[in-house]
């Protein structure tokens, strides 16, 4: 599993329950860290807890995974819903025409989601994107401020 330190803080990890793991050697501070990977709290929080740098943490997270102590916890991130989808079609079709759809789908696909399963946590970031898809400064700005009132209005 590849880490950028730019994601690394927000992970969370929980240790494996393993019967077979045989023979390893682990130093304090990966004993350490491995006690407080519980699924519960994120890496930077771990970190500040322990008084480690990221980049400290990454390293040791990337022995823990290696050794397969500990595996990555996926986060229970409600999914946008159609509504969202259909006003944003809506609202970036009235900015660039036709080329709205292909637009939203390429940029959730390089976001490296779908469009059923685009996690709303991230549905600011995908407005903010879509948005340096319009040339007029008025429209993207339209754009953005109406599609950011309705992910307000829905929670997201």
């Amino acid at each position: 599993m590849a880490m950028s330190p730019a994601d690394v803080s927000a992970m969370i990890f929980k240790r494996l329950d393993r019967t077979d793991l045989g023979e390893f050697s682990i130093d304090s501070q990966m004993l350490s860290v491995l006690m407080e990977l519980n699924g519960q709290q994120n890496l930077g929080k771990v970190a500040q807890k322990k008084g480690m740098s990221i980049s400290e943490i990454r390293a040791i997270v990337s022995k823990l995974l290696k050794l397969r102590l500990i595996v990555p916890v996926e986060e229970m991130v409600k999914a946008v819903d159609k509504d969202f989808l259909n006003f944003l079609h809506g609202q970036l079709s009235q900015a660039v025409g036709p080329i709205a759809e292909l637009l939203i789908e390429e940029t959730i696909s390089d976001l490296g989601h779908t469009m059923s399963n685009f996690p709303t946590n991230r549905a600011a970031e995908l407005v903010e994107l879509l948005a340096r898809e319009i040339q007029r400064d008025e429209k993207a700005v339209a754009f953005k401020q109406n599609i950011l009132q309705k992910i307000r209005a829905k929670g997201y």
